[in-house]
Formats: structure tokens, C-alpha cells, sequence
């Protein structure tokens, strides 16, 4: 069978390209050669329509609203699966036998503590400092103190640091909340499992003992599961740039937590969540409905939507009654911001304006609504999702860098600046 071909046709000239065919999803265009053979770049702001590597970790159909975690749909891992056999299948690429997986959560457990001298960074950050500031600059500090695993090009040493990082981040987020509100550092416990582990980290004092509540760590298990990983999106495509130059993993991992501290990306929930609130009561919902539907008034329905789901979020699907039995257990009764969000809810799925432009509740909408309830300010809802994505980043640099394919990578750029001038003295200036 002969090999697929793009025609591009410039001027009198004709060029051929190969077609590339993944397992599913679109085809590609090979263009590796279109410089060499046109002397052209592409010019595609965004990347939207530019696939920048091959990858066999996630897959998101956002048409017919899919999320697959290395083949598996993210439905059946919600239900059936937790967190830390999600790290294993994205980490390594199959699902553990009980061997397997006992012994991964023995590795990660035993790795929960962080070097003692970590926790003075925290005494130089301001009381006020935002959480991702914290966690970004800890993070990248890590490398200052684990030298025997940031050589990249020893496979052991990747392998310690991917291990270290999904036991340790969970510490250094719990360290930022409770530096934030002033209280003592909490430390980890190896007879908890992950998420209960982060929560008692989190909530519980040195006065008296702290019980986790097993609904809440299931829906903090959800949250870190639904939010793993998300294909080629800002933050894992600056781990994969920064990884791209042979960066330590632990710059790599700070870098994506800095893409990620923006309001377009990983705060979404956070604006989620200061909607609710800037609603106020349930009885203001029609006035800002109405105002979300007029162009002109510049008012944004947040946790609404995706960018690339055009169908409903299969993650909000999941977290929806999660985000009801937390509810149930938490009592929204006092709590406006709660009630709000419950009618709120139930308008989107049932107004035609809504519904037509398929502005469906998203994960940010709900995972925003639990974190809220359970106590979390909105301050720490962006570390809890750069907790929950940091194995999902680790799994792609991993993949990055066994890749014989890997480039550092060089986008090229449409210049539109001065063309060619020559130096004026000062004096000459007007």
C-alpha cells in the first residue's frame, strides 16, 4: 500500500508531505520538512492545530466528550479504580497486579516525608503568600536537595525522582495551607492511604486527634484522579519544553506548576467558586443570568464550558454526585455560596441557551463546589490541582524523554517588527 500523502501546493510548486496515523483520534501532517523543502514555517497561534509530539498516556475526543487514561475511560477508573493505581497505569502504562501495586504504594509511602531544612523556605515567604507561590518555589527547590536524582540520563535516577515527587507534593501543599492560617506543620503518616493522608495533613492540629471522614477521602481521591492528567494542554506542554532543554525534573515540575497558577488554566475553579460567591443568593440568579447572556455587559459564566469538550465533560459527569453526597454530608442549609451553586446547576441543564451552546457544568464547576465544602479556601484550590496533575506532568517528561524523537523545542514566529535600520548617536535623536 502506497504512503498517504498531503499535497500543498505553492505558487507553480507542488509538496508532499507524509500522513501520519495514531490509533485513534485525527490524522496528522508530517511538516518536519516543510522549511528544508518550501523555506515557509506554519503560523498557528496557540498550538490548537499542531500535534507537538506522539504520546500514548491520555485521549480526549472532546466531540463525544471521551477522557481515556491509557486506553481506559475515566468513567471506569472513577468507580472502580483510586488514585494511586491511576499514578501506576499512568506512570507505566498497564494496570498493576496486587504485587505491583503494594509495592508502588510502599515506595510513595515511604517517600511522604520531605527534607527537614524544606521546611524553613516557608518561614521566608509573607503569611499572605498565595499557595502556588509557595509550592512553585519549593518545588523547584527540591533539586537543591535531592542531587542523587536529577541526572536524566540514568534511568534509576528518573525513576527516584517520579517516586518522590508523587509522595512529596502532597506534603508541601498541606505545609503551604497550614503556613497560610498559621498553624504547625502536620506530619505524614504511613498507615493512611493517599488522600486521607493529605487531608489529616491539611485539617488536623496537635491538640486533639483528627478522623477523616472516608466520603470526603473519596472525593478527594476523585479530585486528584479526574485531574491526573489532560493530554497536551499549557502546563504539561511547559513540562515537555522545559524537559525538552534536559532541565532536572524537579525545574520541570515547577515550570508546569507555574503555567498552571493561571486563571485560564488551573484556576479555573477558583473563578468558579468567587462566581458563586459574587452571585451571593440564590434570588440574584435570574439578574446575572440575564447578564451572562448579553455580550455587551462583559459578565463570563465560569465553570461552565470547556475548550475542548463540545460535549459534556465526562469528569463533571463523575464528580456531580460526588459533589452531592458531599453535600448531603456537609449540609448546605447555611451556605449560600452552596445553594447558589445547586440552582445554578440546575438551570444550565435545563435553559436552552445553555444547553444549545452546550455550556454544561464542568469539572472546575464541581470540583470547586467539594473543595469548598470540605474547607478549603479558594486560594488552595490551584495547589490541590497541581497536586493531583503532578503525576500526570512526571508521566509525560518520563515519556519525553525515552522519546529518540526528542528535539528541544524551538517554535519559530511570523516576524512583524522594524525591518533592517542603523544606530543614531544620542545626540542625533530628536
Amino acid at each position: 500500500m502506497a504512503e498517504e500523502v498531503a499535497k500543498l501546493v505553492v505558487g507553480d510548486q507542488t509538496y508532499e508531505f507524509p500522513v501520519l496515523h495514531g490509533t485513534v483520534g485525527p490524522d496528522v501532517i508530517d511538516i518536519r520538512s516543510l522549511y528544508a523543502k518550501t523555506g515557509m514555517f506554519t503560523y498557528d497561534p496557540g498550538f490548537t492545530s499542531t500535534a507537538a509530539c506522539d504520546s500514548s498516556i491520555t485521549y480526549i475526543d472532546g466531540d463525544k466528550g471521551e477522557l481515556m487514561y491509557r486506553g481506559y475511560p475515566i468513567e471506569q477508573l472513577a468507580d472502580k479504580s483510586n488514585y494511586l493505581e491511576v499514578c501506576y497505569l499512568l506512570l507505566y502504562g498497564e494496570l498493576p497486579n496486587a504485587w505491583q501495586l503494594n509495592d508502588f504504594k510502599d515506595r510513595v509511602t515511604r517517600h511522604t516525608m520531605v527534607h527537614e531544612q524544606i521546611h524553613y523556605f516557608y518561614r521566608g515567604f509573607r503569611r499572605d503568600a498565595h499557595p502556588m507561590a509557595i509550592v512553585c518555589g519549593v518545588v523547584g527547590a527540591m533539586a537543591a536537595f535531592y542531587h542523587d536524582s536529577i541526572d536524566i540520563s540514568d534511568a534509576d535516577q528518573r525513576e527516584i525522582a517520579s517516586i518522590r515527587m508523587i509522595a512529596k507534593i502532597p506534603t508541601i501543599v498541606a505545609m503551604a495551607y497550614k503556613y497560610s492560617v498559621g498553624q504547625p506543620f502536620v506530619y505524614p503518616r504511613n498507615d493512611l492511604d493517599y488522600s486521607s493522608n493529605f487531608l489529616r495533613m491539611c485539617f488536623s492540629v496537635p491538640a486533639e486527634e483528627y478522623v477523616v471522614n472516608p466520603v470526603i477521602a473519596r472525593a478527594m481521591d476523585l479530585i486528584f484522579t479526574l485531574h491526573a492528567d489532560h493530554e497536551q494542554n499549557a502546563s504539561t506542554s511547559t513540562v515537555r519544553l522545559a524537559g525538552s532543554s534536559d532541565a532536572n525534573p524537579f525545574a520541570c515540575i515547577a515550570a508546569g506548576v507555574a503555567c498552571l497558577w493561571g486563571p485560564a488554566h488551573g484556576g479555573a475553579n477558583e473563578a468558579a467558586l468567587n462566581m458563586l460567591r459574587e452571585i451571593g443568593t440564590v434570588d440574584r440568579i435570574p439578574e446575572f443570568i440575564a447578564k451572562a447572556k448579553d455580550k455587551n455587559s462583559g459578565v463570563r459564566l465560569m465553570g461552565f464550558g470547556h475548550r475542548v469538550y463540545k460535549n459534556y465533560d465526562p469528569r463533571a459527569k463523575v464528580m456531580q454526585e460526588t459533589a452531592k453526597e458531599v453535600l448531603a454530608l456537609m449540609g448546605v442549609e447555611n451556605n449560600p455560596t452552596l445553594q447558589v451553586a445547586q440552582e445554578l446547576e440546575k438551570i444550565a441543564l435545563s435553559d436552552p441557551y445553555f444547553i444549545e451552546r452546550k455550556l454544561y457544568p464542568n469539572v472546575d464547576f464541581y470540583s470547586g463546589i467539594i473543595l469548598d465544602a470540605i474547607g478549603f479556601p479558594t486560594s488552595m484550590f490551584t495547589a490541590i490541582f497541581a497536586l493531583s496533575r503532578t503525576v500526570g506532568w512526571i508521566a509525560q517528561w518520563k515519556e519525553m524523554i525515552a522519546d529518540p524523537q526528542k528535539k528541544i523545542g524551538r517554535p519559530r514566529q511570523l516576524y512583524d517588527g522594524a525591518v533592517t535600520r542603523d544606530y543614531e548617536p544620542l545626540i542625533e535623536r530628536e
